[in-house]
């Protein structure tokens, strides 16, 4: 069986990326391996088995596409509301919060923000399925 140990991201400020992550995850460096050229950093925090790699690339100064297949990182949360006050002191400018229910059953409560690089990141209430 296989098991998920990081999704990449490649960033253009791998300073602001990692600010982002720290504030708006609580995720910490686990790992950082800088080569000529280009670094790749992997970021953790004790919740997670899971990482996020983020690739910078010195010579990458325009913005990277994400093309219409990328989609979001998801995140469970304790308190919804708090997480989204958090986000927009910081001034991340997160969307508003919202419910998706079916049948008259909360299925999600969710909103999403955006890290410096445009990918988007879900946050959503620990809830059902969304543990």
């Amino acid at each position: 069986m296989a098991k998920i140990i990081h999704s990449m991201i490649r960033v253009i400020d791998l300073d602001k990326s990692l600010t982002f992550y720290k504030e708006a995850l609580d995720l910490d460096i686990a790992k950082r391996l800088d080569f000529d050229g280009f670094s790749l950093v992997y970021l953790r925090n004790e919740e997670n088995d899971m990482e996020i790699e983020l690739t910078w690339n010195a010579d990458t100064e325009e913005a990277y596409t994400h093309g219409t297949g990328y989609g979001h990182i998801a995140v469970a949360v304790d308190d919804l509301e708090l997480e989204h006050k958090k986000l927009t002191d910081y001034g991340y400018q997160p969307a508003e919060i919202k419910e998706f229910i079916r049948d008259g059953q909360l299925l999600a409560k969710f909103f999403f923000v955006q890290d410096p690089d445009g990918y988007k990141i879900e946050f959503l209430l620990r809830h059902g399925h969304y543990q």
